[in-house]
């Protein structure tokens, strides 16, 4: 297996679904991650193609001037899902306790995860999934910084560097024969010693790997 039950663990084991009940209409990372997410969605996204955003909320970041054919969306909180503009039709499912998800194989031509994957105790099966939905040549993009609802992140997560959450979440896409080679994108910005003193900080770090299905 990829983690070991210690590794799969959370400091709150309690039902997602119940501490995700009320809604949480706000941004987890800051306007640099979302910019460079939205263009890094410009860049690899293709007009009038079929996107289901996992683990989403009420945003989905996508540049506004792409027109998708449809946009499926998934999650823990109904009344955030319903806020979503960019979503024709939505599901909720807690995919620690349901690792399946309700749609058809080589439905979709982009998967999209934004800041959840630290969520994710069996991590192997959920991109098999991912996998499995995908189109052939369809594309996976796992975004991430180092913010996190920490009681509710895995213990593999929780304990890895940044640099080793990278590796971890290439580790995912590894898992599934068939994926590309992953890809990983860092943008982590560099504050002078003496501003970092003062308190000054440079901004959310930004990480993606992207991966395709590939056969």
């Amino acid at each position: 297996m990829l983690l070991n039950p210690t590794q799969r663990q959370k400091l709150d084991d309690g039902n997602d679904l119940e501490f995700y009940d009320a809604p949480r209409f706000v941004n987890h990372v800051d306007a640099g991650f979302i910019d460079r997410l939205t263009s890094l969605y410009r860049e690899q996204l293709k007009p009038n193609t079929r996107i289901f955003d996992m683990m989403s909320s009420w945003v989905s970041h996508l540049p506004d001037e792409l027109k998708f054919a449809y946009v499926q969306g998934h999650g823990l909180n109904a009344q955030e899902l319903a806020k979503n503009p960019r979503f024709d039709t939505y599901f909720v499912q807690n995919l620690n306790q349901n690792l399946q998800f309700p749609l058809a194989d080589a439905s979709f031509d982009a998967v999209l995860n934004t800041v959840s994957v630290q969520y994710l105790q069996y991590p192997e099966a959920i991109f098999a999934e991912v996998y499995r939905i995908l189109k052939p040549d369809g594309i996976a993009i796992l975004s991430f910084s180092n913010r996190m609802f920490y009681n509710k992140a895995i213990a593999a997560w929780r304990d890895g560097s940044e640099s080793e959450r990278v590796e971890l979440v290439e580790s995912y896409f590894n898992s599934v024969p068939g994926f590309s080679t992953p890809e990983p994108i860092v943008h982590v910005s560099q504050v002078p010693d003496l501003l970092r003193w003062l308190g000054a900080s440079g901004g959310d770090p930004f990480y993606a790997v992207i991966a395709r299905k590939v056969a």
